[in-house]
């Protein structure tokens, strides 16, 4: 039996058309009446759904952040960066150098991010290690994020005047900053340089990088020298893996609020060591 609206004490219904929200009941609801609240005639069963958590090896969309470029929010959440080359048979039987590719981890092991050498076949098999190239780099929805460049210059501390360098760029065609190595009689250097060309971060290499039994680093230090803040690592692969090829492991370390374009250049660094100093010539 239901009750007329006169019939609830207490209760004032308005005409009005305002609407509340209502608690899901079972069946379909002809009319509800509750204290303080206005009848709402003909209110279909509500549907709540709950949000739930992305699956795992997902991610949900990054907002925004200032000044990063698009495609590189997920660096705002890490501290460290894997990068493995992919080991390719066809250059392993024939020594036929072909184009590098990587794939860009976080230390869960989860692919972020992959590299790809853009190259032509004379240059790489000419040049060797020292040859010029483009390296593209894709997020996992293939969208290039960010894009290198590496001219083509000597090699050795006899050459002062022509040192290495890689052009970093993000999105491609917005130059973010460079890479640059400085001349040391002994050991290796690298100044990082924004887009304003100044000197960010410094990178110092050992007297001798030969991966021999154990890993090589370059540390990664304050403009001025004198705090340390993280190292690139080339990391001892196995002996097969080391004679046999020239795929090889790095990790980056550096502190998570260090500038997202920031890590963007020490992420082209390592590819610029990597071709230095770990790459070996198809004859050999």
């Amino acid at each position: 039996m239901s009750l007329s609206d006169d019939q609830l004490p207490g209760v004032h219904v308005s005409n009005s058309n305002d609407t509340f929200p209502l608690i899901p009941t079972q069946g379909n609801v002809e009319e509800i009446q509750i204290q303080n609240f206005e009848t709402v005639p003909n209110v279909p069963e509500a549907i709540v759904i709950q949000p739930t958590s992305a699956p795992e090896g997902y991610w949900t969309d990054q907002p925004p952040l200032y000044n990063c470029p698009p495609g590189l929010e997920y660096l705002a959440t890490i501290d460290q960066l894997l990068i493995h080359q992919k080991v390719e048979l066809l250059e392993i039987i024939t020594g036929f150098e072909t184009n590098n590719k990587y794939t860009i981890k976080n230390i869960l092991g989860q692919k972020v991010y992959y590299a790809i050498e853009d190259n032509d076949c004379c240059t790489r098999n000419c040049c060797g290690p020292l040859r010029p190239f483009d390296m593209k780099i894709f997020d996992n929805f293939r969208n290039e994020v960010i894009h290198l460049y590496r001219p083509f210059a000597c090699q050795g501390c006899c050459f002062p005047c022509c040192m290495q360098t890689i052009e970093i760029s993000s999105p491609p065609g917005t130059v973010i900053g460079t890479v640059e190595e400085e001349w040391k009689c002994i050991g290796w250097k690298f100044a990082v340089k924004n887009e304003f060309k100044e000197t960010v971060l410094r990178i110092n290499g050992p007297c001798c990088p030969i991966s021999c039994f154990s890993d090589v680093n370059f540390y990664i230090t304050s403009a001025d020298g004198e705090t340390n803040l993280g190292k690139i690592t080339k990391q001892w692969t196995g002996l097969v893996r080391e004679m046999f090829t020239d795929a090889d492991n790095f990790g980056i370390t550096f502190p998570i609020d260090l500038d997202i374009k920031t890590k963007a250049l020490l992420l082209g660094a390592c590819f610029l060591i990597d071709f230095m100093f770990f790459e070996r010539a198809s004859n050999n």
